[in-house]
Formats: C-alpha cells, structure tokens, sequence
C-alpha cells in the first residue's frame, strides 16, 4: 500500500504487522456471578483491555462487560442482589465485535461509534482471542508523524462534580453528558466508574452495609488526578505519554485528552505517514 494511504484506509495487519494480537483478552465464564468481574474490572477498565468478554461452556465468546453495564444496573439495582444472585450474561452486552487482520482501521472505528464501545476482539495464534481497545490505538499514534496538536482536537464540555454529591448524582451525570470521568470542580482529580466500582469492591463490601446506594455521599472513592501539560504535544507526544500512564487522562488548557480522541484523530485523511512496529 503507498506511504500515502491514510490510516484510516489501512487495515490492521498492516498497521500492527507484528503486535496485533499482544493485548490480552480478559475472560470471564457464564455463570458467574457479578461481583467475580467487579473484581477484574477495578484491574482493567481504562487500561490495556479495559472490558472483559464473556464466553460459554464451549469458551466461545458471547458478551462483553464493562463499567457501562455495571453503571446502568446500579441505576436499575443498586443493591448487593445486582452482585449477588445475578449472573455476568444477564448484565452482559452480547455480540462481541469481532475483527482480523483485514479490517480496516475506519471500519473498526465504525463498530466502535456504532456500540459506544472502544473494544474488539480478534482471533490469535493460540487459538482464543486477543482484544483491542482504546488505549491499544495508543501504539498506532505514538507512530504516526503529522504536524496535528493537542489544539487541533475538539474541546470537550468539562463535566464537573461538588464534594457530598451522591452516587445518583454522578452515574446519572455521567450517562447525560456521556462522560466517564467526570471532574471535581476547580481542580485536576476526578472519579470515574473504574473508581465508583473500585469503591463499592473494596469498601462498600458490594453494598452489603447499605440500602440506600444512589443516595449516599460519593466522598468515599479516591479521586485520581490527571496529569497537566503545559506544552501543546504533537499526537505521536500524546500519544507516547498516555501510552505509559496506567489511566491515561491529559489536560491541556481546555482540552480533556484521552484515548478515544487519539482513535477520533487517526481518522484524518491528513495523517498518512506511519513506521509501522
């Protein structure tokens, strides 16, 4: 294909030649019940799978679960029944997206918007599947050479929260302003659903001690604090940086950077120079 073919035209074969299949794919059997994955979920979520696949007796993949389906059925039950009792394939999104080598990197951001998820699943040599996610994209803009900045990408509405706000308050702001992490005002640190399951994991024993979730205070999670830049990075920069952070979360100025916009960013018919690794 010519060094003029934009990425986005480009299949992931030719953008990953070598480490395609590297990220592992995370896997939970049906059957299961959801405080199993609430567990995996505090390891992977905004990192290098970020949701977790569901597969059946036959260790075929039937589902996906991420911080999406444990928020919108805290909204519907929050209470330790949701994690007790219910099992990962009543919570679970089905149909994986699966993909192979020769499916190009717009088709792949395509399914991504079409299911509001940045995960997908392809084929491996050991005969399972390796996932590829957001943060995956990360390896493809550390590579590519343009003259694109943080500035050239869109800014995004700050979504803000106040300290005492409950936990209704924040995973229904969330789902409003299509928002994972949302920002405590006036500052850096923020919460986002990999804290909030984190939280109702490790100290609110899967709300065994309370019945009233949504209404209590959410002051219990820890906050994390994105990391502030002062220089307007080139995307290759960016990419390179979020790439070596654990939860990649950037401000610059007014923009709020994360994976998803590098994906966003890569679709541009102007970046077409890559050293494919």
């Amino acid at each position: 294909m010519s060094q003029d073919t934009p990425i986005a035209e480009r299949t992931l074969g030719e953008l990953f030649p070598e480490r395609l299949t590297w990220s592992l794919c995370i896997h939970i059997d049906k059957g299961k019940e959801v405080w199993v994955v609430t567990g995996m979920l505090v390891q992977y979520l905004e990192s290098a799978t970020d949701s977790v696949m569901v597969r059946d007796e036959n260790h075929n993949p039937i589902g996906t679960i991420g911080g999406k389906e444990i928020m919108e059925n805290l909204l519907k039950n929050p209470t330790s029944s949701l994690f007790y009792g219910t099992k990962v394939e009543d919570i679970m999104e089905p149909n994986p997206v699966r993909v192979s080598k020769n499916t190009r990197y717009k088709d792949l951001m395509n399914f991504w918007k079409e299911k509001g998820r940045a995960y997908a699943i392809i084929p491996n040599e050991w005969g399972f599947y390796s996932a590829i996610s957001a943060q995956k994209i990360l390896e493809i803009g550390k590579e590519c050479k343009t003259d694109l900045t943080i500035e050239d990408l869109p800014k995004k509405k700050q979504v803000t929260f106040r300290k005492g706000d409950t936990f209704g308050d924040l995973i229904n702001s969330m789902f409003d302003n299509k928002a994972r992490k949302v920002l405590l005002e006036g500052t850096n640190k923020y919460l986002s659903d990999r804290l909030i399951i984190e939280a109702i994991s490790e100290k609110m024993k899967h709300l065994k001690e309370t019945d009233d979730f949504l209404n209590e205070s959410s002051n219990i999670v820890e906050l994390e604090e994105a990391k502030i830049v002062s220089d307007n990075l080139k995307i290759n920069e960016i990419s390179s940086m979020m790439y070596d952070m654990a939860h990649p979360f950037v401000i610059y100025k007014d923009w709020l950077v994360t994976p998803w916009d590098i994906c966003n960013v890569l679709l541009s018919k102007d970046i077409t120079k890559y050293a494919a690794k």
